[in-house]
């Protein structure tokens, strides 16, 4: 497999603290999700029923969508389709520029990243705003998001004072993050009262309702659909769900799974248009119809943008969001990466330790170690399989199916206890060089099976 994650790991490994310090900066968010959900006792048949919902709800897309599409219209909504990310892109700069927007706010949409509206946008004369916290430091930065829930995890808080401080002249040195927040807050709402137009993403889209439920922490989803009369919603096709009821599974399960909390601080739903104003709804598909008719992957339609499988993963956690090559990092970005274009993206499925931790705390319970294993045993057939890694595996492979020879190995395996660092740490381990490699036993457990079966 390739070795291009292990090559970017590294660049991230160079600032060892800052690398510990996302690690346990991840940790704490996934221990915060464990004690949330071990106070709520039935939460493995919430996981179960979160399973069972979607897979229904995905084998019934059809008519969930047209159901969602009707229900809409008849509450005033203008209902847009785009087939891809150009005509997602395309629908919104049309609606943009029909009502001669300048500037517009927009809360955190992981699918405006996936189409790159930003840059179409900008491209086209229109200014965009992030007014989610992490995103807006990260656009003041010009940097893109590292997770899909906390955007800005991997930056510390005295960046963002020194940033500020550059940006919107906040007192020098002052890192405190209340004081920061405030001043955020205070720059943003200049922005609401004077954009001409809003957008948000969505969370989940009621098709007994037509409305779109979109939950954050900030309520700067609310604020800019409230302050302008222009709004829009764009959310993927795998969003739709049936209803209300099936809704208050996924908002028991997401804020836990995503940030140890028992729900996000805000959960808005978006079903009319203000008075005298407009609401669009863009529903988009981007290759999600070619991920249902993908049998052994179609799962990755469950999810619900959680980020647990992200906090959870050691690989995720040491090495850091732009490690990946695909604008999702984590066990949900390989996959994701992989069924977009598998030989752009192959070089991701090296970043799994096949720990299935990812699996166990994906609160709609897809397998996504499994799927990694999956696309792992394809490299081969795709022509991206690394070449060293094949000759290894070549080698264990030859050493296993012969027990003489393979108990001779482990018998000498000590030996590499005394070997220089440099030879057990070399370029064809790449992420071994940051880790301590545990010393072989003085016997293998063979030999002291024989040796004690003879007593």
């Amino acid at each position: 497999m390739s070795t291009s994650h292990a090559k970017a790991a590294a660049r991230f490994l160079e600032n060892m603290p800052r690398a510990q310090w996302h690690d346990q900066a991840l940790w704490f968010v996934r221990q915060k999700r464990d004690n949330m959900s071990k106070q709520v006792p039935e939460w493995e048949d919430l996981r179960q029923m979160g399973h069972d919902i979607k897979r229904y709800n995905v084998t019934h897309l059809a008519d969930l969508l047209e159901q969602f599409e009707e229900n809409a219209k008849r509450n005033g909504v203008v209902v847009h389709w785009a087939a891809d990310a150009h005509e997602h892109n395309r629908i919104i700069h049309g609606l943009l520029s029909k009502h001669g927007v300048k500037k517009l706010v927009k809360s955190k949409s992981m699918l405006s990243e996936e189409c790159d509206l930003n840059d179409y946008l900008h491209e086209r004369g229109i200014e965009v705003v992030e007014t989610d916290l992490g995103e807006r430091i990260l656009q003041l930065m010009d940097a893109k998001p590292s997770h899909i829930v906390m955007p800005a995890i991997h930056i510390k808080r005295q960046e963002v004072g020194t940033l500020f401080e550059q940006k919107m002249g906040t007192e020098p040195g002052n890192s405190d993050p209340t004081y920061l927040t405030h001043a955020a807050r205070h720059s943003l709402r200049e922005e609401f009262i004077h954009a001409d137009a809003a957008m948000t993403g969505g969370n989940f889209a009621i098709a007994q309702t037509g409305e779109v439920v979109v939950c954050t922490n900030e309520g700067n989803a609310d604020m800019g659909m409230s302050c302008q009369k222009l709004n829009i919603c764009a959310f993927g096709i795998e969003k739709v769900i049936q209803s209300l009821d099936q809704l208050a599974v996924f908002t028991r399960l997401l804020a836990r799974s995503a940030t140890g909390q028992p729900c996000t601080t805000y959960t808005s739903s978006f079903r009319k248009p203000q008075q005298g104003g407009e609401l669009h709804f863009v529903i988009v598909d981007n290759g999600r119809s070619d991920i249902l008719g993908n049998p052994e992957h179609d799962k990755m339609l469950n999810c619900i943008r959680c980020g647990a499988c992200i906090n959870t993963c050691p690989v995720y956690r040491r090495s850091g969001g732009y490690s990946y090559s695909y604008f999702i990092p984590g066990p949900i970005g390989v996959n994701l990466g992989m069924l977009k274009d598998p030989r752009k993206y192959s070089g991701n499925v090296s970043a799994c330790s096949l720990c299935l931790s990812c699996s166990n705390v994906c609160p709609v319970k897809i397998d996504l170690g499994e799927q990694i294993y999956r696309w792992r045993q394809n490299l081969s057939s795709l022509g991206v399989a690394n070449k060293e890694k094949k000759a290894m595996s070549s080698g264990m492979k030859f050493l296993m199916e012969r027990p003489s020879l393979f108990n001779t190995a482990l018998r000498l395996a000590p030996v590499a206890n005394n070997l220089p660092r440099f030879m057990l740490y070399n370029s064809l381990n790449a992420w071994g060089k940051h880790r301590e490699l545990p010393k072989f036993a003085s016997q293998s457990f063979n030999d002291w099976w024989i040796k004690n079966q003879k007593k």
